[in-house]
């Protein structure tokens, strides 16, 4: 049985990484917990996300798409799973979370991978 881990934070977490005092405790708690999970050998795929504000929220409403910078997803709604895709740019994606199911009983979130480093 597979299962996937979803890490949320509030913007407060974020901003840490912008501040020069906190940017390296940060990053080091979570390159130590990511370099421990990889070492157990239950990794199978996952990657961290660049900050809410780097992504986009898609509805389907009145039969229209709407699309809203970052994901503002109304609380009661819960991640069900994701898809990685390979695509040349955001509004290729855009286009495919306008078909998702969900974009039309709740919100599909878009939001760019973030690349390791080093």
């Amino acid at each position: 049985m597979k299962y996937m881990i979803s890490f949320f934070q509030p913007m407060s977490e974020y901003q840490r990484l912008e501040d020069p005092k906190q940017v390296d405790a940060y990053r080091g708690a979570w390159t130590a917990y990511v370099e421990a999970m990889f070492a157990s050998g239950l990794v199978v795929a996952g990657d961290g996300l660049l900050p809410p504000s780097a992504g986009a929220s898609v509805r389907i409403r009145d039969g229209k798409r709407q699309v809203q910078d970052g994901p503002f997803a109304d609380t009661k709604e819960h991640l069900g799973g994701y898809f990685v895709l390979e695509a040349p740019s955001m509004d290729v994606v855009l286009e495919w979370a306008a078909r998702a199911p969900s974009s039309s009983t709740g919100t599909t979130e878009v939001r760019p991978v973030m690349e390791r480093q080093g």
